[in-house]
Formats: C-alpha cells, structure tokens, sequence
C-alpha cells in the first residue's frame, strides 16, 4: 500500500553495479552449477566475515537442511530453541529429527545454557544442538561450546539474522562446529533468495559442497544430496549489495539510537547486547507489559498505515501440527512471543517514520497506565 511502513524493506543496488555483475553470464550463458558469480560471492563473503570455509546455498533453510545432514543428526533428537523462525524447526522436521525444546534466557531470548546442561543430562541421546542469534544477538557462545563439548554434542548455529554481526572481534557466524546463515531478502545482506553454511575443516566443506549439489561429481554419485545451488543471478545481487552493507548496518545504529530515545522512560523490555558484540542492529523488537498492551498497540500502529511483526510468534513448542510428546513447556519463550513486536527497522527508514510509529506506541502506553491509575 502506498505510503505504508513495513517493518522491513528490501535493499536495492544501484541498477548499474547489479547489471555489471549479470555481464559475464549474459555473454557464457552460465547460468548456475558454481559459475564465476557464485564462486566470486563465495570468496568475497569469506574476506568479509574472514572465515575460511563457506559454502552458498539457495535459501537458509536448505543451508540448514545440509548442516543437519553433514553433522550426522538426521532422524536424531536435536535440542532447539522455541523462540525462532518456523524454518529453524522446519529443517529439523523434514530430516526425521526430534525436537528437544529448551526455554531461552529472559534477558537476551537466546537459548539457555543453563537449560541446556539439564537436559542434556537428563537425555544424553541428545545428538545436536541447534541454538538461534535471534535478531542477530549473540548467544551465550563460549557456555554453549563449553556444554557441548563436555557432552558430545554437535553445536549448529542458526544465524540467519546474524549477517554482519560481531562478537569479541570475530563474525558471529565463525562460532560453533556449523553456522548458517540466511540471504532472504528481507535480510541485511541478501541476494534475494539464498543463505549459506559455513564449516572449520576443508574435509568438512567438500562434503558440504559435494551434497549441495545432488552427491555427483559428472556421472558418479558419492552420496545422498539435494540441489542448494545458488543460481548466477541471486549471486550477482549479493555481489552488487555487499559493499554497501557496513553502511547499512551503521545506518541502522542510528535509527536504533532514535528509536532508543524516543521509547526511554516507558518500561519496556527489550533483549540486551552481551558485552562484546557489536550488533548489525537488524531488527528493533520491544517487548510490551502484556499481550493486551501488544494489541493495542498493533492496532493502533495500523491505523496509521505502520506495520509492525510479531518477531516470533507462536512460541514453537506450542506449534499444533507437533507430536504432543514434543511440545515441552517454555514458559520465558512462550510469555516473550505473547508480548513482542518488532518495529520498522531498515536503512531507508526515516527519523520521521520512527517518530510516528514511537508516537503510537507511547500513546498507547500512557493510556494503559491512567486507566490503571483511575482504577
């Protein structure tokens, strides 16, 4: 709708850098199977995170399917954060793999270690775990490495919003035995539809690459496979917006900034920045006194043409279509997704458009609390 504000806007290159990069394949006519603009992505996102081993895939979803599979956790119990995209729960699904849901943390809706440790005692047939940096946050990453390390588990990140963030010096995505990565395009970094996995051992990226594209090399089939290429022209956009993704991030830190003064003094919570991290802020979630307020607060927001997200709601463990055995109670997930909204957040966005949606919300707000007080 025109004039309407979503939470997110898709970044666009400059039609002239995107139309260089299709320039190569427009003359050789390759168009996928690991041509010249996958592979120049693939190494231009390695200088860019400096990691070592990264393979691109054609959505994160499928980037995660791979990771499950390399590590060897299909049709095993994997512990799994509620409070995440559906995708993270999806892969695990689609691979035979049992839920074991964790609650997360209060402060920075992360997985809990604490949480962790339990159950992994209490279940040691846990093969994996499969934590989320939710809006791209750091998780309690050295805990997590630590407990799965005493208890032989696989650690996968699920980093798909974590493009661009940083933790003690290092790209978030460097943490833990595999890490993915999303580049849908409603992310900071995108080529419209794609991700990627990233891996520590050559061994291991082989493989991964190798099952990326069917398990054949010619006429010789290795092993099991799927087709996760990305294709030459999702490449080529990732190429095009890539240089511009600091900006974008920076950009972002200052709506952060206004949103940040805007809402000060209301209460509301919002997940903490663990000290360390420097965040590639993208996304602005706050957390409302309670599911009413949320309403509310929604409601009013579209009145004015602003379309806000419920980042991330329904809690997973409470997902109907769930084998009942699996739908463990998270009370912390469970309460966060009742409450949470996640606010316009994207580079375009102006000062303006924060002060309409913060005005909404801090009407709203002030409402709530004279009716209490006159209650």
């Amino acid at each position: 709708m025109k004039n309407s504000i979503y939470v997110t806007k898709t970044r666009m290159p400059i039609q002239e850098a995107f139309f260089q990069q299709c320039s190569d394949f427009f003359q050789s006519s390759w168009v996928t199977n690991n041509g010249a603009c996958v592979q120049k992505l693939e190494k231009s996102l390695a200088e860019y995170l400096d990691i070592s081993n990264i393979i691109s895939c054609n959505n994160g979803t499928t980037a995660l399917m791979l990771a499950i599979q390399s590590a060897g956790l299909a049709g095993k119990k994997v512990a799994v954060t509620p409070y995440t995209y559906v995708a993270t729960l999806s892969a695990l699904l689609w691979l035979g793999c049992t839920p074991v849901f964790v609650d997360v943390e209060p402060d920075t809706l992360c997985l809990s270690p604490d949480l962790l440790r339990r159950r992994l005692i209490k279940e040691p047939d846990i093969a994996g775990v499969l934590p989320v940096h939710i809006y791209g946050l750091a998780c309690d990453v050295e805990s997590l490495d630590a407990i799965c390390r005493e208890q032989g588990a696989t650690l996968i990140y699920d980093g798909a919003q974590a493009f661009g963030s940083r933790y003690k010096g290092k790209s978030l995505l460097a943490y833990g035995d595999y890490s993915i990565c999303s580049f849908h395009a409603t992310k900071i970094f995108h080529t419209v539809e794609g991700g990627c996995v990233i891996s520590h051992t050559d061994e291991v990226h082989k493989a991964l690459s190798l099952a990326r594209a069917f398990g054949h090399i010619g006429d010789t089939h290795y092993c099991l496979g799927i087709n996760g290429k990305m294709s030459e022209l999702h490449a080529a956009m990732g190429l095009a917006l890539l240089p511009g993704t600091d900006a974008e991030i920076e950009r972002r830190g200052q709506l952060h900034t206004a949103y940040d003064a805007a809402l000060e003094g209301l209460g509301l919570m919002r997940p903490i920045v663990r000290e360390g991290q420097k965040w590639n802020n993208a996304y602005y979630p706050i957390l409302m006194p309670d599911e009413r307020c949320r309403d509310l607060v929604e409601r009013a927001l579209l009145a004015e043409h602003i379309h806000p997200r419920r980042y991330f709601y329904p809690s997973l463990n409470i997902l109907p279509y769930l084998n009942q055995k699996w739908r463990t109670p998270c009370p912390v997930a469970e309460n966060a997704a009742r409450r949470v909204l996640c606010l316009p957040m994207y580079g375009d966005l102006s000062e303006d458009h924060v002060r309409r949606a913060t005005r909404n919300v801090r009407n709203v707000l002030r409402y709530k609390v004279q009716v209490q007080e006159k209650a």
